[in-house]
């Protein structure tokens, strides 16, 4: 033992207190010990700082708020261009009368094999059924020229239960305009042509301008019958138009008594063969049946008429 402390006898050794200091000294240095208590000083500080910035971005948003609700109770109009009165315009604007009858602008966006979509500024889209597009009969909307685009004026007729869409009309438009134009040509006295598409026991039905007129037997100057007259066109003369009545009557006699009055003897007309015959062809001149006979259809002798004219040809006669 005794040898063993001499070995270690040169050996000195610093206090256990001096030791202890250095130890903690160290550490200190390497492990910052000593400044945990600063660091949460810190972190308090910050959160303080934070709060109170949040605090018066809270403050400057109810300012700000408070003024605006002020300005709003006070002087809601303040700076502001659209007045009321420019509010009322654009509700007579854009809201209009929806009842049966009233005529309304739309623009087509799209047609269909039933008809075409409108749009009227209306809370819904419009719907033109193709019946209801004109006073003709059609296959397709197009016919009558409504593809999307078209900008037109309709009438409104009635409203689909379904959707509570509207339903419009381009007919009933032309039916007015139509019975105004029949009024006009009565009015001037002038000679129409019309198509015979159908017949009663009292005479035939003729078109003009879009409308079914009626012409009594007694006022068809030929001597053909209704069958005969059928889808062929006849020079007529208004005697009654009646719109409230949906009455209109027409006249062949009265259209073919003025045509033969402005004819005379030696006047050069053009006219349409309409029949032939062995003795001669019937030539149609401006409503008016003349016959044309075989002896004066060429210098040369004529032994067949159909060598010559056919059905259809127009020529100038005298």
């Amino acid at each position: 033992m005794a040898s063993l402390a001499q070995q270690f006898g040169g050996l000195k050794c610093p206090p256990l207190s001096t030791v202890e200091n250095n130890k903690f000294s160290t550490a200190s240095k390497n492990h910052c010990y000593t400044v945990l208590p600063r660091k949460r000083s810190v972190i308090s500080a910050a959160a303080v700082v934070i709060a109170n910035a949040q605090t018066r971005e809270r403050m400057k948003l109810k300012e700000m708020f408070e003024d605006a609700y002020e300005r709003c109770r006070t002087l809601p109009l303040e700076g502001v261009a659209f007045t009321i009165d420019d509010f009322h315009d654009a509700l007579e604007k854009y809201d209009f009368n929806s009842e049966i009858g009233t005529k309304v602008k739309g623009t087509v966006f799209n047609v269909d094999a039933n008809g075409a979509l409108v749009d009227i500024t209306a809370k819904s889209s419009a719907y033109l059924p193709l019946r209801e597009a004109s006073i003709h009969g059609l296959k397709h909307v197009e016919e009558a020229g409504i593809v999307p685009g078209l900008r037109e004026e309709f009438v409104i007729i009635g409203v689909n239960e379904a959707d509570d869409s509207l339903i419009l009309s381009l007919r009933n438009i032309q039916y007015d305009l139509a019975w105004e134009r029949c009024r006009q040509l009565q009015a001037e006295d002038v000679v129409v042509k019309g198509k015979v598409v159908g017949a009663n026991k009292g005479g035939v039905v003729a078109v003009v301008e879009g409308l079914r007129g009626f012409v009594p037997f007694s006022q068809v100057s030929t001597k053909s019958t209704a069958e005969e007259l059928l889808e062929k066109e006849l020079p007529l003369k208004f005697v009654e138009v009646d719109e409230e009545q949906s009455r209109l009557v027409l006249s062949n006699r009265k259209a073919m008594a003025d045509s033969q009055a402005q004819l005379g003897i030696g006047s050069v007309v053009i006219g349409t063969v309409q029949s032939l015959k062995p003795y001669g062809a019937f030539i149609d001149i401006g409503g008016i049946n003349g016959l044309l006979h075989v002896s004066q259809i060429s210098h040369d002798r004529v032994s067949d008429i159909a060598t010559v004219l056919q059905p259809g040809d127009t020529l100038k006669v005298l």
